[in-house]
């Protein structure tokens, strides 16, 4: 049959299978699972001005819990705020995990006698893995 617009000789239509749209979803779904994957590195406090520091290092927040203090001087579990009684209740009750790890991180306007404190109570708990975030200047720079 002449003219036709494809199929077979007897007519009927062939199921074709469109290869360009699945490639583009395929690429989507890669994108999107990329982007979650970096997102999960980021530090679970609360966001807060972070203090410079020339000999910082980048910490991974992976199997660890996040203490900030902001600047009003309240205090936060991996951005939940809590008071002081639940903080010294939630410590206790983390510090039986396998290898217990701390990340404190706090305003840079935040009262320095908040942040000690926050250590010393991780401290008294039995927790030795206490890190102190900072925001990584490069050297010499005065930010």
């Amino acid at each position: 049959m002449a003219g036709s617009s494809g199929g077979s000789s007897d007519g009927r239509k062939t199921a074709r299978i469109e290869i360009i749209p699945l490639i583009d979803v395929i690429f989507f779904l890669l994108a999107t699972f990329v982007l979650f994957t970096l997102s999960l590195n980021k530090s679970e406090g609360l966001p807060v001005a972070l203090p410079s520091s020339e000999t910082g290092e980048p910490r991974d927040p992976a199997n660890s819990v996040t203490i900030t203090v902001t600047q009003e001087g309240t205090l936060a579990w991996n951005k939940d705020p809590v008071t002081l009684d639940e903080f010294q209740a939630r410590l206790q009750q983390y510090r039986v995990e396998p290898n217990p790890k701390v990340l404190i991180n706090g305003d840079e306007n935040a009262m320095f006698s908040q942040a000690i404190y926050v250590f010393d109570e991780v401290r008294k708990a039995g927790i030795s893995k206490v890190l102190i975030e900072t925001k990584v200047s490069p050297p010499g720079s005065n930010s």
